[in-house]
């Protein structure tokens, strides 16, 4: 028989101001997400994309830029971890709201921040 651990710690909160944002639930694909430690997590402040705002069906993914022609496929920052070890799995993506770059775990590009014209990223 398998157990996991469960935490019941305190989650990593994103914002800048946790009483103005909006969020739209999604489903987080679990590709290209690496392995650690036997699991696979999507990190809370993740800039995410690929179409989910437009087809609630899609899976939400890392969202791609081309630095060049600046150009973005993000949509929004995810809102907690998101543990997709075992397939697909339902999260929350801020498309509204103040957050905090210390609290990201990589910062976003201008040409995010660009397509993130409802986010508005404090230091």
């Amino acid at each position: 028989m398998k157990f996991e651990k469960t935490s019941y710690g305190n989650k990593k909160g994103i914002l800048k101001f946790p009483d103005h944002y909006v969020n739209l639930a999604i489903t987080v694909s679990d590709e290209g997400v690496s392995t650690v430690n036997g699991k696979k997590v999507v990190p809370a402040g993740t800039i995410l994309g690929g179409g989910v705002l437009e087809d609630d069906t899609v899976h939400a993914v890392v969202a791609t830029t081309d630095q060049e022609s600046e150009v973005s496929n993000a949509e929004g920052v995810l809102f907690n971890d998101v543990d997709v070890t075992h397939g697909p799995a339902a999260g929350a993506l801020l498309i509204h709201g103040f957050v905090a770059l210390d609290k990201l775990p990589v910062s976003p590009t201008a040409v995010e921040k660009a397509a993130l014209k409802q986010i508005t990223f404090l230091k």
